[in-house]
């Protein structure tokens, strides 16, 4: 089974386009600056274009990730891995292809997506957000902004690569 990297790209924009307007002053971006300490003079420096091309950057990385975690199938590889002739061809590996053509379709909705990216968020996101702004002072209005822009963000990824990625 085949990732669909097109999916895997457009995923990696969620995070970027959820991000502009969730900060931005309409929604959440007075209560993020508060929280954090932060001013629009603190936040005029540094190049933008390095900032943009390494969250798209990581924001890619994410996305490949999330793939393994919304989509069933592409753990079916690492299951058989150990079976004769896999790693010559897993292709014709007939166990692979019975496993691949039976279930290739099952849980690969945008909802089934949303669940596991929702998921994700409550079970990565938070904790390591959580202890990190433990120790960092940061109070609960500065974890709830985030944790909510995560897990809109790992939802709708999760929804775009479990509904678009083929068999």
């Amino acid at each position: 089974m085949d990732f669909n990297l097109p999916a895997v790209f457009f995923a990696a924009i969620i995070p970027s386009l959820i991000g502009f307007l969730w900060y931005s002053p309409m929604v959440f971006g007075k209560q993020w600056m508060d929280a954090s300490g932060l001013t629009i003079e603190k936040l005029k420096g540094g190049s933008v274009l390095l900032q943009i091309g390494f969250s798209l950057f990581l924001s890619f990385m994410l996305s490949f990730f999330l793939q393994y975690i919304t989509i069933h199938q592409l753990s079916i590889f690492s299951l058989l891995e150990n079976q004769p002739g896999m790693y010559s061809n897993p292709i014709t590996n007939q166990d692979y292809l019975n496993i691949i053509n039976k279930y290739s379709t099952n849980f690969r909705t945008f909802k089934h997506g949303l669940l596991h990216g929702t998921t994700a968020s409550l079970f990565f996101i938070l904790p390591v957000l959580g202890i990190t702004s433990i120790f960092e002072r940061k109070s609960l209005k500065y974890i709830l902004v985030h944790l909510g822009y995560w897990t809109l963000t790992l939802a709708l990824m999760g929804g775009i690569l479990s509904a678009w990625m083929k068999s």
